[in-house]
């Protein structure tokens, strides 16, 4: 290929077979379409997730929203105008009560669930069809607790009871006749909120405070701070109240770079590894050998790695006879360069973060051991979170809503370094899934409409989603995708190693039979992709 520029490259799949769905359990209903990618810059998968596709590993797939079972509507959060809710204040609570007194709640986290968007398993081919050597690891998704409605408090005096009762929504209040033990009583005061009942008793003594001398005879309450009453505690406020100084433990939260693999992720790949390894057998029931250390050995692109060099020619004699074999390459065509190709390789921007763009882990340390790792992309816009797993010791602590929190909080301080990177993603909203409307608690939030990829609030798409499964959330019967590829001929392919536009590349196959499916690919993309992603093509 001309020139050092990077490029991604991927293999189309159609997906026109059902597989079996994760969430109803649909033994053929869940229809997605895919690609395998070999390489992916950050602009072309941040591009590919604003029109409803997803990762997982090297796997990148979009639900046929029309089609499958359980429509998986991509969701993203406000980070710079996010709230947390009473439920996300009992998790940063839950947290603090363990770091300043060493206490675990009994039993599960409710809430806590596996995480959601591993459908991936069951979405289709995850590995190219006589075109990749290895397999598409299965990676499952961000586990974020489950954010269920809570109603607010009657009294100061109620007692916090962890996360039983569901939060921020309106509960319909009783007749009192119809409330065993209440009776009828005509002078009981309506039920009010704590919050009320607070600010009225503060008010009450600045009243009975005694006054300054010669003002005796005026009544004169402090006046409430406008910041004070117009501007809500930030995220970041409460993320450090739960994280109090001089206490029996430290937890840190700790940025490594996975691809390529910064020496820290180098170093405590082992310890990771026994966490996952732990998470999978508690959460998901797997074998104790599956996956064995072997299987999710990582071995940096690195000649300084001892483990790279020792594997190396070995590598490049497997790349050549794949190549030759799969491909039809000829022996010069195989260069050993091309065994060094990175999934993202680290990207950096002017206008970027200082960590800049790519793949990371964020670790979780508690008195300096892992007890939990989240993966997340940075990405031009956004920070997208991939999955998380953590030490099932731990799983009362709701550490999926505690991540998600922090990975709010981490991308509100991405923004002050580059403006434009202010959203959060969450991967997919599934209404027709009950267990998984959590992600609609994060917000404000918008759901992509899966005909025109335009943003809508979820406010206005909740009530379509109540009457039908599937629905166009855009309004305007006359929008339609603005960015779809008009012309397929312009689409990018790479064919025997030579990056050209499909219409020449038709050319030279003399009228390819593969046009119709160039472009369903193309529209699925559309344009700025699909003049961006080289297709490959045998």
């Amino acid at each position: 290929m001309a020139g050092n520029k990077s490029y991604t490259i991927v293999e189309y799949f159609g997906g026109d077979s059902g597989y079996r769905c994760g969430y109803c359990k649909n033994d053929e209903g869940n229809f997605s379409h895919g690609m395998w990618s070999h390489t992916m810059t950050v602009q072309d998968y941040q591009d590919l997730i604003d029109r409803g596709w997803r990762r997982s590993g090297k796997y990148v797939y979009k639900p046929k929203m029309n089609k499958t079972c359980c429509p998986q509507y991509t969701i993203r959060c406000h980070a710079l105008k996010f709230q947390p809710s009473k439920s996300h204040k009992k998790v940063l609570k839950k947290i603090s009560k363990f770091i300043s007194k060493g206490e675990l709640p009994k039993g599960p986290a409710e809430g806590e669930r596996e995480p959601m968007d591993s459908v991936c398993d069951q979405a289709g081919p995850r590995e190219p069809s006589n075109a990749c050597p290895s397999q598409v690891q299965r990676a499952a998704i961000t586990d974020i607790q489950k954010e269920l409605p809570e109603c607010p408090a009657a009294t100061e005096a109620r007692k916090e009871a962890g996360d039983g009762a569901p939060a921020d929504s309106v509960t319909p209040r009783k007749d009192p006749e119809s409330v065993a033990g209440m009776g009828a009583d005509p002078g009981r005061p309506p039920c009010r909120k704590a919050k009320d009942l607070r600010k009225e008793r503060r008010l009450q003594k600045e009243q009975n405070r005694p006054q300054s001398e010669g003002d005796a005879s005026i009544v004169s309450p402090t006046p409430p701070n406008p910041a004070q009453t117009t501007q809500p505690k930030p995220l970041e406020d409460f993320i450090n109240e739960s994280l109090p100084d001089n206490s029996p433990h430290r937890l840190e939260v700790r940025l490594v770079r996975s691809n390529p693999p910064s020496p820290q992720f180098k170093a405590s790949f082992d310890a990771s590894y026994q966490v996952y390894k732990l998470y999978q057998m508690a959460i998901h029931k797997d074998p104790p050998d599956k996956p064995s250390e072997s299987q999710v050995r990582l071995v940096p692109v690195n000649f300084e790695d001892p483990q790279f060099t020792a594997s190396y020619q070995q590598s490049v004699a497997l790349y050549a006879s794949y190549q030759m074999a799969i491909h039809g390459d000829e022996p010069s065509e195989c260069s050993e360069s091309e065994v060094l190709h990175d999934y993202y390789s680290a990207e950096h921007s002017p206008d970027g973060p200082e960590a800049g763009y790519g793949s990371f882990h964020q670790q979780y340390l508690l008195d300096g051991r892992i007890v939990a790792v989240g993966v997340i992309d940075i990405l031009p816009t956004c920070v997208s979170s991939v999955y998380l797993y953590y030490h099932p010791d731990f799983a009362s602590l709701s550490l999926g809503s505690y991540s998600a929190l922090r990975e709010i909080a981490f991308t509100r301080q991405l923004q002050k370094q580059s403006p434009k990177l202010s959203f959060y993603y969450l991967g997919f909203y599934i209404h027709s899934c009950p267990k998984m409307r959590y992600k609609g608690q994060y917000r404000p939030s918008d759901l992509l409409c899966p005909e025109t990829y335009a943003w809508v609030s979820i406010e206005q798409c909740i009530p379509q989603l109540e009457n039908s499964r599937y629905a166009r959330f855009n309004q305007d019967p006359e929008a339609g995708d603005a960015r779809v590829l008009k012309e397929v001929g312009r689409a990018l392919v790479l064919y025997r190693r030579a990056v050209m536009p499909y219409a020449a590349y038709s050319r030279k196959r003399k009228g390819s039979s593969d046009e119709a499916e160039v472009q369903q690919y193309a529209d699925l993309v559309g344009q700025d992709c699909a003049e961006r992603i080289l297709l490959y093509r045998a």
